[in-house]
């Protein structure tokens, strides 16, 4: 019997959906304890939205945190030299303070990851999936697109110490020319490597069409060319499978460079302002984890989409049962079983009325037959 999706909650329609999703490219659910050994975070917090976690110490006197994350606890459980790369998905509730808060949410996530000896066909496979996951949510989205390496690329090719990285990164990720203008100044940067920075802060559109306004700037740099060509592939395969239209390319996009090393990808839907997916590429991250393997994911944060609102059913029940003392209830109860069989959603009750909205409405007062 196929599950009725109406019975489900806005959030379990949208696991249901993605799980099925998942399922079918070969992705396997990973499942992991509410806790974690604190050692784990604290050295890997750079990778983590906040430092500030949930900790207490067991029997055994280690210090556990409550888990602000999960794909430190993937790589760490992932074993190198695996035949193929791993694929495994997740929906698990992280517990974590955003930055600056001073609480903690519980916040239900859903995601996957890829790790192993990947090419490019697994890095299509994750962006794709990202898109269609988007899409499984609501028509309305849109994926926002970067790459470290065009990103760092273009900053070197402008001279920035790389120390300054940080800097350029925080005017780009704000799109705050004014800022970059400022840092440019400060360091006696030309007008033309002004230009060239700028194009980190002012490009925004179709990747297809960004990526052919970008071409001549790329052809200099080994680092700029690589990236330039992997995003150019990647559109073309897009575009080939019909998943093009809304994948757009944004250097603002955030990779943290200390562990990103590609593609980085935020997803949007219509009128939430927060992001509900991000992901991408953190090789550099697993390398620091002693493993010697490319990863990729992403995670969708569940939470954000409550603000759309819950999703409303069209009826509440598929079938409304009255029935009063007359009723033979071995004929009732017998006929319940038989609708639930046949996958249908019955409510019994003594009388109609309210605000219930029922397909269907089986009257077995008054001795009526069944």
């Amino acid at each position: 019997m196929d599950l009725d999706q109406n019975i489900l909650r806005s959030d379990e329609q949208t696991i249901f959906r993605l799980r099925g999703l998942y399922e079918n490219y070969g992705y396997r659910r990973f499942k992991m304890s509410k806790f974690e050994a604190y050692d784990l975070y604290v050295r890997n917090k750079d990778f983590l939205v906040s430092d500030r976690m949930i900790t207490f110490t067991d029997a055994r006197g280690v210090l556990m945190a409550l888990k602000p994350d999960v794909t430190l606890s993937i790589i760490k459980n992932t074993r190198e030299n695996e035949p193929g790369p791993r694929k495994v998905y997740y929906n698990e509730t992280v517990y974590r303070s955003g930055k600056g808060d001073e609480g903690f949410q519980e916040i239900m996530q859903t995601g996957l990851e890829c790790i192993g000896d990947l090419d490019l066909y697994h890095i299509y496979e994750v962006t794709a999936l990202a898109v269609r996951s988007l899409a499984a949510i609501s028509p309305d989205y849109v994926l926002d697109v970067s790459h470290v390496g065009l990103v760092s690329g273009f900053m070197e090719a402008a001279g920035v110490a790389e120390e300054d990285y940080p800097e350029v990164m925080a005017a780009v990720r704000s799109k705050n020319l004014a800022a970059l203008d400022s840092f440019c100044q400060s360091r006696n940067l030309s007008g033309t490597v002004r230009a060239l920075l700028e194009r980190l802060v002012t490009t925004y559109g179709t990747m297809e069409s960004v990526l052919a306004d970008l071409a001549p700037l790329c052809v200099g740099g080994k680092k700029t060319r690589e990236a330039w060509e992997e995003l150019n592939s990647l559109c073309a395969l897009l575009k080939a499978n019909g998943l093009g239209d809304n994948v757009y390319l944004d250097f603002s996009v955030e990779g943290n460079m200390d562990y990103y090393s590609g593609i980085a990808f935020r997803g949007f839907l219509k009128n939430l302002s927060a992001g509900v997916l991000s992901g991408g590429q953190y090789d550099k991250m697993v390398e620091k984890m002693g493993k010697r393997c490319g990863a990729i994911g992403f995670a969708i944060y569940l939470n954000e989409l409550e603000r759309l609102g819950p999703a409303q059913p069209a009826f509440d029940t598929d079938v409304l049962v009255l029935y009063d003392g007359t009723t033979d209830l071995t004929a009732l109860t017998t006929k319940l079983s038989d609708l639930a069989r046949q996958g249908k959603r019955t409510l019994a009750r003594r009388q109609a009325g309210g605000d219930l909205r029922a397909k269907e409405i089986l009257d077995l007062r008054g001795g009526a037959k069944a």
